[in-house]
């Protein structure tokens, strides 16, 4: 985006109808203030889950590791409908959580409510960096993306929950239930939240690629062209990433991969778009300078 598009050294109307010019060091100022209102967005979350530990914990960060976990029931009852009785019924070994450091817990305790507080606060963070580019964009643009913060939040949420219900209980199940002999497993308080962390958040900033899709269509970075003759190494890389987000069985890495095919064939269908909408608007400019 050009420096004249985000409005440097631009005219802007103040609120009572005068013109003002926007330094670039008012446009940093403008900036900090986005990011001060996010940020006390999130530790305002943080601190309420903060006084929630038993609901964060036992029902949020440690359902995926309970039998009765939301997951677990549908699935088993699903293979009970279709005819397969327990066949495709599953559920995570017992097992205890520990900690070698002392301050672990506290240090957890206030890491998981900021993490979650981010979680929550994303639609309201997305808010903020619409409010601080909004001016620099054109009426058109303004419209034409005037639900950019709605579908970016609903995006990164289903990536959160995809994660979380589908990815997080089949990797635990299997992580759990993975022995070698001799080796009784115990696993590690860090190391439990770090998986988890790792199911969710990162899947969730991979469901906002129709957006990033969306973005460098516009700007010219990519096409529906490009992107189709590239998608078998997009599928490739694909699988490669999910290989690395999930245990190394293929049961679990099909799960993530499915979804992220079938989002990258989504950005495909809104690539086609943006360049259908770019090319009526050069027709018309076209049109307009025959006119005149």
């Amino acid at each position: 985006m050009a420096l004249d598009q985000l409005g440097i050294d631009e005219p802007e109307k103040g609120k009572k109808g005068e013109e003002k010019e926007m330094s670039f060091f008012d446009h940093i100022e403008e900036l900090r203030w986005h990011i001060i209102r996010s940020v006390l967005a999130i530790l305002v979350v943080a601190v309420v889950l903060f006084f929630m530990k038993d609901f964060v914990f036992n029902k949020i960060l440690f359902g995926p590791r309970n039998p009765d976990f939301v997951t677990y029931r549908v699935i088993c009852n699903l293979s009970d409908k279709i005819g397969m009785k327990e066949q495709f019924c599953f559920y995570p070994i017992e097992f205890k959580l520990i900690t070698p450091d002392m301050g672990e817990l506290f240090l957890t305790h206030i890491k998981i409510s900021f993490l979650l507080g981010l979680i929550l606060a994303i639609p309201y963070v997305f808010w903020e960096v619409w409010r601080f580019v909004r001016p620099g964009l054109y009426e058109k643009e303004q419209n034409a993306s005037r639900g950019a913060v709605i579908i970016c939040s609903l995006l990164f949420t289903m990536g959160v929950l995809f994660g979380y219900f589908i990815i997080s209980p089949f990797a635990i199940s299997f992580l759990t239930g993975y022995q070698l002999p001799g080796v009784d497993p115990t696993p590690s308080l860090g190391s439990y939240i770090s998986y988890m962390i790792m199911f969710t958040m990162p899947i969730g900033l991979v469901f906002q690629l129709p957006v990033a899709a969306h973005i460098l269509t516009n700007i010219g970075l990519i096409s529906s062209s490009f992107l189709r003759e590239y998608r078998r190494h997009a599928i490739v890389a694909i699988v490669i990433l999910a290989a690395i987000i999930t245990p190394p069985d293929a049961f679990s890495q099909i799960l993530v991969a499915l979804p992220l095919v079938g989002l990258y064939e989504i950005s495909i269908l809104v690539a086609k778009r943006v360049e259908k909408k770019k090319a009526l608007k050069e027709a018309e400019e076209e049109k307009a300078l025959a006119k005149s």
